[in-house]
């Protein structure tokens, strides 16, 4: 399966940019690591009522969704015996022989003005029941957001959780010429790869994206101008703010959990340290004082401290610091390399980069803040820039494989990864939206 997508590559602690060449950035999903206790699920393809071609395989996306969670092994359509659309159709023993634990069927009618209704049923082939159903309304450009709707109410009426195949991902892309010519692009698409949208490009780099909480805007980095800045886009306009810009750093932007302030990175006093900028009366506020490099930072979901990057010890490793006063306390100790966090949405555990003593590689490993816990969950030479999916089920990650970079996907318990590595180039720096309204 092909996909669109693009992105950059960003180094780990200080912004070394490396630059890389790319070129269209086709994406392709490669799985490199399953899950053997995957629950098995039959998707039907759905009945079409209309004219024509049906322009979307709407069963289709919903198969990879679920196979992309890691949680669920689609099963393939030449092994069904039956191509049921609606619940008087379903004969249980027929998937019960073929392993299946649940089964998706759907109809999709053609309505007046270029729009689609599509109906869905969720069944427990053990339970011989329907356990869920619904409706889902959009217009020709929208049937792939239908799908990923029927993938999230499926993927929450049996794990209980809330899906993200929603949601959507940002990323930078870098186009390398010539040694002097590199041209970037910003650019957002769904969280599988697809309706890739350029943002900005560039003949500048282009750094460290940050979703607003609602989704509707970006913070980043671009040195447009010959030195980093940072600057606020909406998704929906187009329109762009430059909202720091001082003499050295600017870097490393985090928009707080209500979407009212940004931390970042400057370094306009000598050292860089942590500030946070109040974006509706625009004051400054610095946050750590240290002749270290502090670095890095991300808002801890009750928007009361922030983790970040410092080098205070001797060697880069994760600190945590209140706002209300400034008190700063260590959370990583394994290893000589810990940076680059991430908060997983309940705030109980942390994403970052490792990289252990006499150890070559940097990988992505979680931590459990209230046990000190640590878990390494990949194993690529060099890994980089992790971020959390919003339900805290999966994150995703730049790595380098075959010589290129690509993003990976890994599930948080590690049980399963895939990698999403163009043909034609390099991608860096992902981020990933919010649940998306």
């Amino acid at each position: 399966m092909r996909m669109l997508a693009r992105s950059v590559r960003f180094a780990l602690f200080g912004y070394l940019l490396l630059l890389v060449s790319l070129a269209r950035a086709e994406l392709t999903i490669e799985i490199t690591q399953g899950n053997d206790q995957a629950v098995p699920v039959a998707v039907v393809p759905f009945s079409w009522n209309g004219k024509g071609v049906l322009p979307e395989d709407i069963a289709g996306i919903v198969g990879n969704d679920l196979r992309l969670s890691g949680q669920f092994a689609p099963l393939p359509n030449n092994q069904f015996l039956g191509f049921p659309s609606k619940d008087d159709e379903v004969y249980f023993g027929d998937w019960k022989r073929l392993g299946a634990s649940y089964l998706v069927v759907g109809q999709v009618t053609e309505q007046p003005n270029n729009r689609y209704k599509v109906n869905y049923e969720l069944f427990d082939v053990l339970g011989k029941k329907s356990v869920v159903r619904g409706e889902v309304s959009g217009n020709r450009n929208q049937l792939r957001s239908v799908a990923h709707n029927i993938s999230d109410a499926v993927y929450q009426k049996i794990t209980g959780v809330q899906g993200v195949f929603s949601t959507r991902i940002v990323y930078v892309v870098a186009k390398r010429y010539s040694i002097d010519r590199t041209d970037y692009k910003l650019v957002y698409a769904d969280m599988d790869g697809y309706r890739a949208v350029p943002v900005l490009q560039s003949k500048e780099p282009i750094l460290a994206p940050s979703w607003s909480p609602d989704g509707r805007k970006l913070a980043y980095v671009s040195f447009e101008t010959g030195r980093p800045a940072i600057y606020i886009q909406e998704l929906a306009t187009g329109r762009r703010e430059r909202i720091s810009s001082f003499r050295g750093l600017n870097s490393a932007p985090k928009w707080s959990p209500d979407g009212k302030k940004i931390a970042m990175v400057l370094s306009k006093s000598g050292n860089p340290d942590i500030y946070v900028l109040d974006l509706a009366t625009r004051t400054l506020t610095q946050v750590t004082r240290h002749f270290a490099m502090d670095n890095e930072p991300a808002w801890m979901p009750n928007g009361k401290s922030l983790v970040f990057t410092s080098n205070r010890g001797g060697s880069a490793q994760l600190y945590e610091v209140t706002l209300a006063n400034g008190g700063v306390k260590r959370l990583t100790f394994e290893g000589r390399f810990n940076a680059r966090a991430r908060v997983f949405p309940d705030g109980k555990s942390l994403a970052f980069i490792h990289k252990g003593k006499g150890d070559e590689s940097y990988n992505v490993a979680v931590q459990e803040l209230g046990t000190g816990r640590m878990r390494i969950l990949s194993s690529s030479p060099f890994e980089d820039a992790p971020d959390v999916s919003p339900n805290g089920r999966m994150l995703i990650y730049s790595a380098q494989g075959g010589g290129q970079g690509v993003l990976g996907i890994i599930s948080a318990d590690g049980r399963i990864s895939f990698r999403l590595p163009s043909s034609e180039g390099d991608v860096r720096e992902p981020a990933w939206s919010p649940f998306l309204q």
